[in-house]
């Protein structure tokens, strides 16, 4: 017998508010892990776009649906402004208002040298996919953090690297035309330079700390499933019905990265118990 679409609705409510304990305490699990991972992904409720922010690890997941992309969407759920260990993000500037360390992935990097190679024609752009790619290789052969001097070692290249595409990829010259202010536009290939700069430490984390990953496939991997639903979906009809799914999902997810299958789990909830390892 085929169940209607209220009773699956009511099932799923009922689900999230027996969930509430649960979320509660993986919010705790995620303020104590040393490393963890966020994105964000685009979804539509009702017709609008709203926002989708995952903050995860190998062991936790918390979704969560906002109506904006950032800062306010990023402190409602209470984790990352407490949040005193390592995140590992792309570089979107919002991330770096909260008071934690900072590991950028490198995935990101090399697609936009890549670009600034192929289109913008800069050789330098290349030399540094060489060398980070070379010290990806590196930190996986001493099985996931290198010697501090060659670590050091790596980061004199990287150094060298960048002050000699300083002369190949110059910020631009201030505006000789009179009455016109502002910073002058640079192009995307000056803003990755000044960002591998000033952003070294967050770049080359990787390097020394073996749960720092060279790209940030764990929070890829936790937000694709979202993207997938959205193709098969469509869209969420409320804000609630997100709110539900996130809740939900962040509950399977966390399961399956403790061998807890989803039929297990559903079953535990609605015995009126939760996994052992969040109790």
């Amino acid at each position: 017998m085929q169940s209607s679409a209220g009773s699956v609705f009511a099932f799923n409510q009922q689900a999230y508010a027996l969930l509430a304990q649960f979320e509660q305490k993986l919010i705790t699990k995620l303020l104590q892990s040393r490393v963890l991972h966020s994105d964000e992904t685009g979804i539509n409720i009702a017709g609008k776009t709203h926002w989708l922010h995952c903050v995860s690890s190998p062991q936790w997941t918390l979704y969560h649906a906002h109506a904006k992309r950032g800062a306010e969407a990023m402190v409602a759920k209470g984790v990352l402004p407490h949040f005193s260990g390592i995140l590992v993000h792309d570089h979107w500037e919002t991330y770096f208002q909260f008071q934690c360390q900072h590991a950028l992935y490198n995935a990101h990097h090399l697609r936009e040298l890549t670009f600034a190679h192929e289109q913008e024609q800069q050789a330098w752009a290349k030399d540094m996919i060489d060398l980070l790619l070379t010290m990806q290789q590196a930190v996986a052969a001493h099985g996931g953090v290198l010697p501090e001097a060659q670590a050091t070692a790596f980061r004199s290249q990287y150094r060298v690297l960048l002050q000699q595409a300083e002369s190949e990829c110059p910020p631009p010259e201030p505006s000789l035309i009179p009455g016109r202010r502002g910073r002058p536009k640079r192009s995307k290939s000056r803003n990755l330079l000044e960002r591998l700069l000033n952003y070294e430490t967050e770049t080359l984390r990787f390097l020394t700390d073996a749960e720092v990953p060279f790209t940030n496939n764990q929070g890829e991997n936790d937000i694709r499933m979202i993207k997938l639903q959205q193709k098969i979906s469509g869209c969420f009809r409320s804000q609630e019905g997100a709110d539900i799914f996130c809740r939900v999902r962040s509950y399977l997810s966390t399961c399956r990265k403790h061998q807890v299958s989803a039929t297990q789990a559903l079953t535990l909830l609605f015995e009126g118990t939760l996994p052992d390892f969040i109790l």
